[in-house]
């Protein structure tokens, strides 16, 4: 299964325990992950900017842009979200063939589904991938 995981969920993980810590920790690692610059350099910025903490410091960013497949995006033809931003997630999932978009965000999730890439909230992803074992 291929996941693009959107940088809320990440730094959800990261940062507080719960839901999105045990989807970084105990199921992404089950998943083939799929990532863009424009997502990594998004994710970094925030982490600067809101955590005072610089990407490379962290051990589990440096081991998930090892293990994610990164891969180079083109431009939708035209704005999808109503967030524009959110936009470069869509990008990155049918640049990858991803399977699911792996979302806290609210422009996202109301799509429910974009090019037959299932975009799904930290509860619906770990209720998948309990019934995937």
């Amino acid at each position: 299964m291929k996941v693009v995981c959107d940088t809320i969920v990440l730094v959800a993980g990261l940062v507080a325990d719960g839901l999105c810590r045990d989807i970084v920790k105990r199921r992404l690692p089950r998943v083939e992950l799929v990532t863009s610059r424009p997502l990594l350099e998004e994710l970094a910025r925030v982490l600067r900017e809101k955590f005072a903490t610089k990407a490379d410091d962290l051990e589990l960013l440096q081991a998930y842009r090892a293990r994610a497949m990164v891969v180079r995006c083109r431009r939708l033809p035209h704005p999808v979200c109503r967030d524009q931003d959110d936009d470069k997630v869509l990008e990155t999932a049918v640049a990858g063939h991803a399977d699911i978009i792996l979302t806290g965000d609210v422009d996202l999730l109301v799509l429910k589904e974009y090019r037959g890439v299932r975009i799904l909230s930290p509860r619906e992803f770990v209720e998948l991938m309990d019934r995937t074992k």
